[in-house]
């Protein structure tokens, strides 16, 4: 399984990017996806999650109204859509997937994942 995540940069607070994680190796439609973040001297946490059949997502509070994620099974892609960026947005983005039975599952935790990719970086200046 391979994850590979682009669409990171530098943004203006107040602007916008979008995330882009392309998986291979699996049954895409057979996994929930996640995006999570790790900010310098912080530990990673999470953002976003969006379960096989994309019918269900959750959201950090924080991120709530700002972050949309949602995914193409027929490109085996997960996006994540940020708006009104702020500085405390900056971060490594890195997408996660796990297998799941349930069509609608998702998960928020780091030890539900079971494939990382290697991060895409976000800075927002001020």
């Amino acid at each position: 399984v391979q994850l590979v995540e682009s669409g990171g940069g530098l943004v203006q607070a107040g602007g916008s990017l979008r995330l882009s994680c392309a998986a291979s190796g699996l049954s895409f439609s057979r996994y929930a996806m996640a995006w999570f973040r790790q900010a310098p001297g912080k530990e990673r946490e999470f953002a976003a999650a969006v379960s096989r059949d994309g019918t269900t997502t959750n959201y950090a509070d924080s991120r709530k109204g700002r972050f949309t994620i949602s995914r193409d099974n027929a490109k085996s892609t997960v996006y994540l859509e940020m708006t009104s960026l702020k500085p405390e947005d900056t971060a490594n983005y890195y997408c996660a997937t796990v297998e799941t039975f349930s069509r609608t599952a998702y998960y928020t935790r780091e030890q539900d994942y079971a494939y990382w990719g290697q991060g895409t970086q976000v800075t927002v200046s001020s």
